[in-house]
């Protein structure tokens, strides 16, 4: 459950983070889009939720919108998660190949 004032302050780093890649403030309204943000948090959780706010600013799109995220927002944790999910299985490929490389020349 999140508390009354974790939507808020998600909200807050939306908006930081939209201006910062617009330079211009992003139209929230905070009373109507906290109801929004808490069923990200419920759902997914605080520190998710905010690892998502993140990605999506990663992601290549022509906007950022509020609504597409609240609307995306379960499709992007998948996705997320295979990403990570993939880059810890690349590193460990790496790695085992720079152990069997490494064996080898001895």
């Amino acid at each position: 459950m999140a508390s009354n004032n974790d939507p808020y302050v998600l909200l807050g780093i939306y908006q930081k983070l939209y201006t910062e890649k617009y330079k211009k403030q992003a139209r929230v309204n905070k009373y109507r889009d906290k109801w929004g943000m808490k069923d990200v948090i419920d759902t997914v959780g605080y520190g998710r939720a905010l690892e998502l706010i993140n990605y999506y600013f990663n992601i290549n799109r022509s906007d950022h919108s509020l609504l597409f995220f609240f609307n995306n927002f379960d499709k992007m944790d998948v996705m997320k998660s295979e990403i990570d999910k993939d880059k810890k299985n690349r590193e460990m490929l790496l790695e085992q190949t720079k152990n069997m490389v490494e064996k080898g020349v001895e």
